[in-house]
Protein backbone atom coordinates (compact mmCIF):
# COMPACT_ATOMS: atom_id res chain seq x y z
CA UNK A 1 0.00 0.00 0.00
CA UNK A 2 3.02 2.09 0.44
CA UNK A 3 3.70 2.73 -3.28
CA UNK A 4 3.73 5.71 -5.71
CA UNK A 5 0.09 6.12 -6.17
CA UNK A 6 -1.11 5.48 -3.07
CA UNK A 7 1.42 8.62 -1.92
CA UNK A 8 0.37 10.65 -5.30
CA UNK A 9 -3.42 9.86 -4.09
CA UNK A 10 -2.53 11.43 -0.64
CA UNK A 11 -1.11 14.30 -1.44
CA UNK A 12 -3.71 14.70 -3.86
CA UNK A 13 -6.77 14.33 -1.42
CA UNK A 14 -4.23 16.78 1.40
CA UNK A 15 -4.81 19.51 -1.33
CA UNK A 16 -8.43 18.53 -2.03
CA UNK A 17 -7.96 18.04 -5.49
CA UNK A 18 -10.04 15.75 -7.55
CA UNK A 19 -9.02 12.55 -9.95
CA UNK A 20 -11.34 14.69 -12.05
CA UNK A 21 -9.56 17.66 -11.83
CA UNK A 22 -6.11 16.23 -12.02
CA UNK A 23 -6.94 14.31 -15.38
CA UNK A 24 -8.40 17.24 -16.62
CA UNK A 25 -4.99 19.17 -15.98
CA UNK A 26 -2.96 16.32 -17.02
CA UNK A 27 -4.98 16.18 -20.45
CA UNK A 28 -5.86 12.48 -19.88
CA UNK A 29 -9.21 11.04 -18.83
CA UNK A 30 -10.25 10.02 -15.39
CA UNK A 31 -9.93 6.36 -15.60
CA UNK A 32 -6.38 6.70 -16.90
CA UNK A 33 -5.74 9.14 -14.23
CA UNK A 34 -7.37 6.38 -11.85
CA UNK A 35 -4.96 3.68 -13.15
CA UNK A 36 -2.12 6.08 -11.95
CA UNK A 37 -2.92 6.06 -8.33
CA UNK A 38 -3.82 2.23 -8.44
CA UNK A 39 -0.58 1.43 -9.66
CA UNK A 40 -2.93 -0.38 -12.68
CA UNK A 41 -0.39 1.31 -15.21
CA UNK A 42 3.86 2.41 -15.32
CA UNK A 43 4.14 6.18 -15.54
CA UNK A 44 6.79 7.80 -17.09
CA UNK A 45 9.17 10.32 -15.03
CA UNK A 46 7.71 12.88 -17.20
CA UNK A 47 4.15 12.33 -16.28
CA UNK A 48 5.20 12.10 -12.84
CA UNK A 49 7.35 15.45 -12.90
CA UNK A 50 3.49 17.00 -14.47
CA UNK A 51 1.72 15.44 -12.00
CA UNK A 52 3.96 16.91 -8.92
CA UNK A 53 3.80 20.25 -10.66
CA UNK A 54 -0.30 20.24 -10.26
CA UNK A 55 0.18 19.50 -6.82
CA UNK A 56 2.83 21.77 -6.11
CA UNK A 57 5.52 18.99 -4.30
CA UNK A 58 8.47 17.91 -5.28
CA UNK A 59 8.78 14.32 -7.16
CA UNK A 60 11.07 13.18 -4.23
CA UNK A 61 7.67 13.55 -1.88
CA UNK A 62 5.98 10.26 -4.26
CA UNK A 63 9.33 7.86 -3.37
CA UNK A 64 9.57 8.83 0.67
CA UNK A 65 11.28 6.49 2.36
CA UNK A 66 11.40 7.89 6.37
CA UNK A 67 8.15 9.27 6.53
CA UNK A 68 5.76 12.14 4.43
CA UNK A 69 3.27 14.20 6.67
CA UNK A 70 0.25 14.79 4.69
CA UNK A 71 -1.52 17.42 6.08
CA UNK A 72 -5.12 17.11 5.38
CA UNK A 73 -5.99 20.99 4.76
CA UNK A 74 -9.65 20.67 3.82
CA UNK A 75 -10.32 17.54 6.81
CA UNK A 76 -11.55 15.81 3.63
CA UNK A 77 -13.83 12.53 4.37
CA UNK A 78 -12.25 9.49 4.21
CA UNK A 79 -8.34 10.32 4.08
CA UNK A 80 -6.08 9.91 6.97
CA UNK A 81 -5.40 13.32 7.68
CA UNK A 82 -1.67 13.92 8.96
CA UNK A 83 -0.80 10.15 8.28
CA UNK A 84 2.50 8.63 7.96
CA UNK A 85 3.41 6.56 4.35
CA UNK A 86 6.63 4.15 5.56
CA UNK A 87 8.91 1.69 3.85
CA UNK A 88 9.44 2.22 0.13
CA UNK A 89 8.94 -0.87 -1.89
CA UNK A 90 11.75 -2.23 -3.86
CA UNK A 91 10.15 -1.28 -7.41
CA UNK A 92 9.79 2.42 -6.36
CA UNK A 93 13.17 2.35 -4.74
CA UNK A 94 14.40 1.45 -8.56
CA UNK A 95 12.37 3.96 -10.05
CA UNK A 96 13.76 6.39 -7.44
CA UNK A 97 17.10 5.44 -7.96
CA UNK A 98 16.30 5.53 -12.04
CA UNK A 99 14.76 9.54 -11.54
CA UNK A 100 17.97 10.36 -9.74
CA UNK A 101 20.49 9.27 -12.19
CA UNK A 102 18.30 10.66 -14.69
CA UNK A 103 17.90 13.86 -12.68
CA UNK A 104 22.31 14.16 -12.35
CA UNK A 105 22.92 13.06 -16.34
CA UNK A 106 20.32 15.93 -17.21
CA UNK A 107 22.44 18.42 -14.80
CA UNK A 108 25.95 17.00 -16.70
CA UNK A 109 24.23 18.13 -20.45
CA UNK A 110 23.05 21.43 -19.13
CA UNK A 111 26.55 22.18 -17.60
CA UNK A 112 28.25 21.14 -21.09
CA UNK A 113 25.52 23.11 -22.62
CA UNK A 114 26.21 26.10 -20.64
CA UNK A 115 29.67 25.88 -20.83
CA UNK A 116 30.30 25.94 -24.06
CA UNK A 117 27.74 28.48 -25.01
CA UNK A 118 29.73 31.32 -22.56
CA UNK A 119 33.34 29.56 -23.59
Amino acid sequence: MNKIGFNIRKIRESKGFSQDYMANVLDISQASYARIENEDTKVTVDRLYKIAEVLDTNIIDFFNTDRMIIQNQNNYEGSYGNGYVKNLTIENKEIYEKLLKSKDEQIEVLTKLIEKHFK
